[in-house]
């Protein structure tokens, strides 16, 4: 195909002006980036193969005219409504929120929005919300919330698909993308051994909590694959600051002798340095301590600032969405895709 450059703003400024007040339409931007109508529509709906350069230039000759694609006209077009729902029980938005800027991150390229439903926990809001948002038509759905302990299926036979973030399905054939907890809790013992630490404990919250045992078994494994132990038994409680100071008065009155604590969240790990230092132990002089999350608020109120893992909750927001536009496009995923975490180190493991 011939194509034109691309007319300079002064030879259309008459043009452009009339068209301002009307609206341009997708002919117009075709003549102006010099191609069919059919090849500036696609390029503007990121469908159809061509050369970067030509869907370049159209999108120039779009913005330069003003142009906006007419929602409906794609959806009349494509048979899709360009928008996907978000369903969580993460009222606060403390995991939530990171997983939505992943998410919107990867959906934005494909000019897609996302609908963001807070269940709060309840079965029957939750089973509202994927009402409503399937009565809207959406072209796909993301169920997350604040715990990855694994859940039902949201619903059964759906007309469209959905992919878990953070929680996980109980049906092995849904696709559900999680942390790697164990592989966090890997990284913090390691962290830990490299700087020279071997008398080490572990302080979670519950027992019965996914995570607190994935992370407890994990750290315990690590160990013995050193040829270490605990120093102490785990320490299973809440996932507060209070349950952290009080596990580090246990871990002192019971004589425990550490050089190290890993916590099963920031939280607690805040609390255990609090508790720490007010019984005269410095951190990491006498005690390193290494949290789980990386949850700004805690690691940066931690004094010293606290060395954490992070679970990336922003990545396993951009893999959901991309999963979930590939299942959209009709090449679905199954099963549960577990994603790395990494180790922040900070002060409160440095060396001494």
């Amino acid at each position: 195909m011939i194509t034109r450059p691309i007319a300079t703003l002064s030879e259309t400024r008459r043009k452009t002006l009339s068209i301002d007040r009307r609206g341009a339409t997708i002919s117009e931007v075709a003549a102006l980036a010099g191609v069919s109508t059919g090849t500036a529509s696609k390029a503007l709906n990121g469908r159809g193969t061509m050369r970067p350069e030509t869907r370049q230039r159209v999108r120039q000759a779009a913005d330069q005219l003003g142009f906006v694609v007419n929602a409906a006209a794609r959806s009349l077009q494509t048979g899709r409504t360009y928008t996907v729902g978000m369903i969580t029980t993460d009222t606060i938005g403390r995991f939530s929120i990171p997983l939505l800027i992943g998410a919107e991150d990867a959906l934005g390229a494909g000019q897609m929005s996302v609908f963001l439903c807070d269940a709060r926990d309840d079965p029957i809001r939750e089973q509202y919300y994927l009402r409503t948002l399937l009565g809207r038509k959406v072209d796909g759905i993301i169920v997350t919330g604040r715990r990855t302990q694994a859940r039902a299926p949201i619903g059964a036979d759906l007309p469209v698909p959905v992919v878990y973030a953070f929680i996980s399905s109980t049906d092995p054939r849904d696709c559900s993308v999680v942390p790697d907890e164990a592989d966090g809790a890997r990284r913090a013992i390691r962290h830990l051994l490299d700087t020279g630490r071997t008398r080490i404990a572990h302080v979670t919250g519950p027992e019965h909590h996914h995570s607190a045992t994935v992370r407890a078994t994990a750290a315990g494994d690590s160990l013995g694959g050193a040829g270490l132990a605990l120093a102490a038994p785990v320490l299973y409680g809440e996932w507060t600051e209070a349950w952290g100071r009080q596990a580090a008065g246990i871990l002192l009155s019971c004589g425990a002798d550490v050089d190290a604590v890993f916590c099963g969240s920031d939280q607690i790990a805040r609390g255990v340095a609090e508790g720490l230092q007010e019984s005269g132990r410095a951190v990491p002089g006498d005690v390193a301590l290494v949290g789980f999350d990386n949850w700004d608020v805690m690691v940066d109120a931690c004094r010293p600032a606290l060395t954490s893992i992070d679970m990336d909750l922003e990545g396993i927001g951009r893999t959901a969405a991309e999963l979930l536009l590939t299942a959209i496009n009709g090449t679905p995923a199954h099963g549960p895709v577990a994603r790395p975490c990494r180790l922040v180190p900070r002060a409160s493991t440095a060396a001494f």
